[in-house]
């Protein structure tokens, strides 16, 4: 039976560690950042969207969009992020969903969504079972501030506009910790894959 299992945890968790080791065990991972990023190029129907509501004045010199300037108009406007969602989200759903499709058209039986932001923008309908990557709070603290150079106070506000580690954990199937080392993360990722009957033995092979 075909299955769409979605990663999600919060920031700096690690998410990529486990979505990386899910590709070098075969599986087809489709990133929804790398998704928001493509279907705004130029040429894009979006991009063509978001040209005709915010205007060229938000286009680098190149064409392509400038991410900055753009999220700084969204940032405090409620009404304009709005219209940007309604452009971009419905993109991003469609070019995710074209990939799950050709790839259980090439014959893959379960496929991997790396969404952020799954629980937030209410997106569990695009999946069959939720996996968490989870780390605790201190951890998560320093090595967001490690990995962006953020000070305490700038990466506890980023983690706060997330919803609490405790409420994603409550409505995922699965837990990865994600604290200790990455043989550690990979032991559990395989185990849950095993439990799951994705793959039928340790050496990772599938069904």
């Amino acid at each position: 039976m075909k299955k769409v299992i979605g990663i999600t945890g919060g920031i700096a968790t690690g998410k990529s560690t486990v979505s990386s080791y899910l590709k070098e065990l075969g599986f087809t991972v489709i990133d929804a950042d790398i998704a928001a990023r493509e279907v705004v190029e130029p040429e894009q129907e979006a991009y063509n969207q978001i040209v005709s509501a915010f205007g060229k004045n938000v286009l680098l010199p190149d064409g392509t969009i400038d991410r900055p300037k753009l999220g700084a108009i969204i940032f405090n406007d409620l009404e304009k992020r709005t219209i940007l969602n309604r452009i971009v989200h419905p993109a991003v759903r469609a070019w995710m969903n074209s990939r799950k499709d050709a790839a259980f058209a090439s014959g893959q039986q379960t496929v991997f969504m790396d969404i952020p932001l799954l629980f937030e923008s209410n997106l569990t309908h695009m999946v069959d079972e939720v996996v968490l990557v989870y780390v605790p709070s201190d951890i998560q603290l320093e090595r967001l501030m490690a990995r962006n150079h953020f000070t305490e106070e700038e990466a506890q506000s980023r983690i706060n506009s997330q919803m609490s580690i405790e409420d994603k954990i409550a409505q995922s199937d699965a837990v990865i910790n994600n604290e200790g080392t990455v043989e550690q993360t990979k032991k559990q990722v395989k185990e849950m894959l095993i439990r799951w009957a994705i793959i039928s033995d340790e050496k990772g092979l599938q069904p």
